[in-house]
């Protein structure tokens, strides 16, 4: 039964109204104390994720492989992991409006079985052309997993570590699949060809199944729209101490916020949300331009300023590694900071001072560096954006609020490959590459300058 707006949802475990002790399914989620089931959660949506990571990074790897045999110019290469982006953008956009009208659960199941088709089908393309078709198709699959991994990661926090919880799920997943992709590249591409990148990738068909059997859909979700059978199980398992309570006869489940206004672009743009959807598009928009202008360029950049091919690889791998790290300390400071955007200006700002010095000088160490920085300051700080996001916006709109900042953000992940691809056709070597990274980090850094913070919840009276 729909909250029609008047009044709170209180429906009993049965689905009837009832009159008995209330219990806030929010609060109750907000502050229990983390336990064995959230680690539970944790783990499945960091595995979850971690086929996103994988997926986002696995076609630099190819690139190498691919430029001689497939006569392909700088910027046709950058087309090979834009290709991905494109379908990464349109799911990521796609999946907000039907995850916050059907549910989180359903849409992840689906786009695990999208990925995992397309994943397979990847690994048998013969030419740029059927390359970048099931890139495209595998694409929208994942990019439903990202986004909806942070929602849902979200809608399971406890306040007090909203964001560092959630970024060991979700973070640690994602982290973890770039590093993956970057391990394959570097031992079985040698031996297997590119292909193996993605008959690994198609092994998430594994988690799919498990998901259909454990993956809970998210409390949140539930209690908004009217459907609170089962509710008092799932808070039982996160909050053990007060499972008794949560299955007291006549209990009524309430949920503080509104789902009469249906999910929209609309109303993120209204005057409630406007300025701060605004910020996060473009500064996401500039951040992933440069995050996948970098992790798509690096190793081909690396081997031209003259380290080895192990070695060029496994600078995307640290750059991954760190993004976790980095992830995790910007999260730390956005808990206890009154506002989570002075971390991330200082986050990107570090960043580009470390990429931009990259511009200016080589050396190994240098190189290692700088690259360890990037991925700690540039990725981390995307990171606490995608946390952030999900916490500014309530449970009605939450999905496509994240879905639209990350897709409209890997739109600017498409362009970043192929427009780095054009720079380093026009100026050989890695100056233009660099300066061209390290400008867009400071404009996203400007970007959220202009963010709000959560606006204060609605009480329905």
């Amino acid at each position: 039964m729909p909250n029609s707006g008047s009044s709170p949802q209180s429906i009993g475990s049965g689905g009837h109204s009832v009159d008995g002790p209330a219990i806030d399914v929010r609060d109750a989620i907000e502050n229990a104390p983390v336990g064995r089931y959230h680690l539970f959660l944790a783990s499945l949506i960091a595995l979850i994720v971690l086929f996103e990571g994988y997926g986002n990074f696995n076609a630099a790897y190819v690139i190498p492989y691919v430029m001689g045999p497939w006569h392909l110019l700088h910027g046709q290469a950058g087309l090979l992991v834009s290709s991905g982006m494109i379908g990464f953008a349109f799911g990521s956009l796609a999946q907000g409006k039907f995850s916050d009208r059907f549910g989180r659960r359903i849409m992840i199941l689906c786009a695990l079985w999208v990925a995992t088709v397309f994943s397979f089908a990847t690994a048998t393309a013969t030419s740029f052309l059927t390359f970048c078709i099931w890139r495209f198709c595998t694409g929208i699959g994942l990019g439903v997993l990202l986004p909806l991994g942070i929602t849902y990661m979200n809608e399971y926090s406890p306040k007090r570590l909203k964001h560092t919880f959630s970024t060991w799920g979700w973070g640690l997943g994602f982290s973890a699949g770039g590093v993956a992709a970057s391990a394959v590249g570097v031992f079985l591409t040698p031996s297997f060809g590119w292909q193996s990148l993605y008959y690994v990738a198609s092994l998430s068909v594994v988690l799919a199944v498990v998901c259909h059997v454990a993956l809970p859909e998210s409390l949140q979700f539930r209690a908004m729209r009217g459907d609170t059978e089962g509710i008092a199980a799932v808070l039982g398992r996160l909050d053990p101490a007060n499972a008794e309570r949560y299955r007291a006869p006549g209990v009524r489940f309430t949920f503080p916020e509104r789902n009469d206004r249906p999910a929209s672009i609309s109303l993120l743009l209204s005057p409630r949300y406007r300025r701060t959807s605004l910020a996060v598009w473009a500064a996401a928009f500039f951040i992933l331009f440069a995050v996948y202008g970098l992790t798509g360029w690096v190793p081909t950049a690396m081997m031209q300023r003259g380290e080895t091919f192990s070695a060029s690889f496994a600078f995307g791998a640290m750059i991954l590694g760190m993004n976790f790290f980095g992830t995790l300390g910007c999260g730390f400071c956005a808990d206890r900071w009154t506002n989570g955007r002075t971390a991330l200006m200082l986050w990107w700002i570090g960043g580009a001072l470390a990429i931009g010095v990259l511009a200016v000088a080589n050396g190994h160490w240098l190189n290692l560096f700088s690259m360890a920085c990037a991925g700690f300051f540039v990725l981390g700080g995307q990171g606490t954006l995608n946390n952030l996001t999900a916490s500014w916006y309530e449970t009605e709109v939450r999905g496509t609020a994240v879905g639209m900042m990350l897709g409209i953000g890997r739109f600017g992940g498409v362009l970043g490959p192929f427009l780095l691809g054009l720079v380093q056709q026009a100026w050989p070597g890695s100056l233009g590459l660099f300066v061209s990274i390290s400008v867009a980090v400071l404009v996203g850094a400007a970007c959220i300058a202009f963010a709000g913070s959560r606006p204060e919840t609605i009480s329905i009276q």
